[in-house]
């Protein structure tokens, strides 16, 4: 079954698939202006390193539409206001900034030409993005696919499917190139609270593509690695320092901890964007802090605590190097020791 595409750009728009509303219902945002792209990235109506980065690229596009400048020097001060906006979006995601950076060289290198194909190359090179997205997940997919055995039941957290990128997916990409290679497998999918991308987004996708799969609470984890149900860990990431620490969703260092105890391999697959060589340890990652209504509130709906209660809501957390097998890149997979190779 074809996944529906989670973003694209279409007659002059931005076309986001609303994960927000999966999995009652498949909508559709229709984003005309860069604002409402840089909302959608606020809202998670779009989330994951990958996707983010591609929303931020079309957004950028959209917003050089939008810009009345006949000089270069007034076209880019207006173009770094709206870089700006879309760079306060998620603060951990490490490609939101990457995107956002080779957007800003593409009107640096078109210095003096004529504006209007200007706007067009940017156009261009954010659907270069997502076309090279997904290019890079299916290598991370034949890269990871080969610590899967047939017969393997994995454990993943958070989503890190189509649905967090531009297609196929980083982890779940693995998981689902190791399915399409005939090899029997089973996926433990835990909830992840507060927002429950597993429950909603990674559960979506596995019955969309007839993967076995099982949902678990997030505190079930130990107690099935104890009983010798786990095989292996696969898990996403939104930013890898140079080190190989890595963040991924609030949970993620819990089942690395676990893993570890109980001699289970944990890898992380990402592309080579999300690493960000400029901090040496993940100690400097910025870690979103979100609405505290995520928690006492399911789905920001039925409230499941008491009025006035003190709230912690990181939506991240950082998984020492030390815990990671191996990091699963579209360039091969690496102890994070070696990590530091990609950047020569």
């Amino acid at each position: 079954m074809t996944m529906p595409a989670t973003i694209e750009w279409r007659e002059g728009r931005v076309r986001i698939l609303d994960q927000s509303r999966l999995p009652k219902e498949v909508v559709y945002l229709e984003c005309q202006d860069y604002r409402s792209v840089a909302q959608a990235i606020k809202d998670l109506k779009i989330r994951g390193a990958p996707a983010i980065g591609i929303a931020a690229a079309m957004g950028l596009a959209l917003g050089a539409k939008s810009i009345r400048a006949s000089q270069h020097e007034d076209f880019i001060k207006q173009f770094l206001s709206i870089c700006d906006v879309m760079a306060a979006t998620r603060p951990t995601a490490v490609n939101l900034f990457w995107a956002i950076e080779r957007m800003k060289k593409v009107v640096q290198h078109h210095k003096g030409n004529d504006l209007s194909p200007l706007k067009d190359r940017l156009i261009h090179e954010s659907i270069e993005i997502l076309k090279q997205d997904i290019e890079m997940n299916r290598a991370i997919g034949r890269f990871g696919a080969d610590f899967i055995r047939s017969g393997s039941t994995i454990l993943t957290h958070c989503n890190a499917g189509a649905l967090a990128t531009g297609g196929h997916g980083t982890a779940l990409g693995v998981i689902r190139t190791a399915h399409e290679q005939g090899k029997k497998l089973n996926v433990l999918v835990d909830e992840t609270r507060p927002v429950l991308q597993g429950a909603r987004l990674t559960a979506w996708e596995l019955v969309q593509e007839r993967i076995p799969a099982t949902l678990i609470t997030d505190n079930m984890a130990g107690s099935l690695m104890k009983k010798g149900m786990v095989d292996l860990c696969i898990v996403g990431a939104d930013r890898i320092a140079a080190n190989g620490d890595a963040a991924n969703k609030i949970g993620t260092y819990s089942v690395a901890v676990l893993a570890q105890h109980h001699r289970i391999p944990f890898y992380v697959a990402a592309p080579t964007s999300s690493i960000d060589f400029d901090l040496p340890t993940g100690d400097k990652i910025p870690i979103e802090e979100r609405n505290p209504q995520e928690v006492t509130h399911v789905l920001g709906e039925t409230l499941i605590a008491p009025e006035g209660i003190g709230v912690a809501n990181p939506a991240f957390d950082v998984t020492p190097a030390e815990y990671i097998t191996a990091i699963i890149t579209e360039k091969g997979a690496f102890p994070p020791a070696e990590l530091i190779r990609l950047k020569k």
